[in-house]
């Protein structure tokens, strides 16, 4: 795979992310979603100069990279390549029982949007593949081999396209489809959107992802498993990128072990959103384990 050791990652709303982790020194911390390490730096930096993080990805290189940056701190911090749905496990097993906070990033990195071999992004020629690691379904396998009526659900359940039907349709008449321009370009001419901010691919191209990682169901195990290792008084975070998760977030912050410290999602500020168009759909939940 493409080595992109030179690709600038911005973590998404990383001051509000520190404060509300009530980042402090020697505390334990849990990022879920290591991904090009931006989080975890910064939490690292401010839990100095004893405090660590044990970081999680199901993508092998993200794992590599970051931790060859992050080298100087040592044995602060502890990377695994896994998924956070088994995320109490991984806890338990390198000694961060109890954790004082647990990160759910749950976007794609730059690097991952930027890779020329995984086909997360419509806008560039890419295989369909869609997975964080290297096992599992490919996009690939669900394009052209599931019915149409199955190919429709799944775009609507998991994408919230109300073209599902046309836009699935269009995708069977064009098999076979092996690479990720050409299944933008038919998803757009079937879906008939004019062109705007939002790519009319988009919410195909993210209902195959989820499908392809399992992403809803990995959640919902990580965010249960996430409250049994938070000890009292530590900060579970969020962020989410479309509504499928920011629900199933919403709904588990009712937890009966859980104080939500916000009614409303926090969002980026504008500057932030200038800087970094990749942040505008982000939505922060915070709450505390009670």
């Amino acid at each position: 795979m493409q080595q992109l050791d030179g690709i600038h990652h911005t973590p998404v709303m990383l001051r509000q992310v520190v404060s509300s982790l009530n980042v402090c020194p020697g505390g334990k911390y849990v990022d879920c979603t290591l991904g090009d390490g931006g989080h975890t730096s910064e939490i690292l930096a401010k839990s100095s100069p004893a405090g660590a993080v044990l970081g999680i990805d199901a993508d092998p290189e993200a794992i590599q990279q970051t931790m060859n940056r992050l080298h100087n701190y040592g044995d602060r911090i502890v990377a695994v390549n896994a998924n956070f749905g088994s995320v109490a496990s991984l806890a338990h097993k390198n000694g961060f029982i109890p954790v004082d906070g647990i990160l759910f990033d749950l976007g794609l990195s730059s690097r991952q949007l930027d890779l020329e071999d995984r086909g997360f992004s419509f806008r560039r020629s890419a295989p369909l593949d869609m997975r964080f690691g290297i096992t599992g379904t490919t996009a690939s396998e669900l394009v052209n081999d599931l019915s149409e009526q199955n190919l429709a659900n799944l775009i609507y359940e998991f994408g919230e396209e109300r073209k599902s039907r046309r836009i699935a349709r269009a995708i069977v008449n064009s098999r076979p489809i092996e690479d990720s321009l050409q299944l933008a370009e038919i998803v757009a001419k079937a879906a008939g959107y004019k062109k705007g901010r939002t790519h009319p691919a988009t919410r195909t191209f993210q209902a195959l992802r989820i499908v392809t990682n399992n992403e809803i169901e990995n959640l919902r195990s990580g965010l249960d498993q996430a409250v049994s290792i938070l000890k009292t008084g530590g900060r579970l975070v969020t962020i989410a990128y479309h509504s499928l998760e920011d629900r199933e977030i919403k709904k588990f912050f009712a937890h009966q072990n859980l104080q939500p410290l916000s009614k409303k999602v926090l969002k980026p500020e504008p500057e932030e959103i200038s800087n970094n168009r990749r942040s505008r759909s982000a939505r922060m939940r915070v709450a505390e384990r009670v």
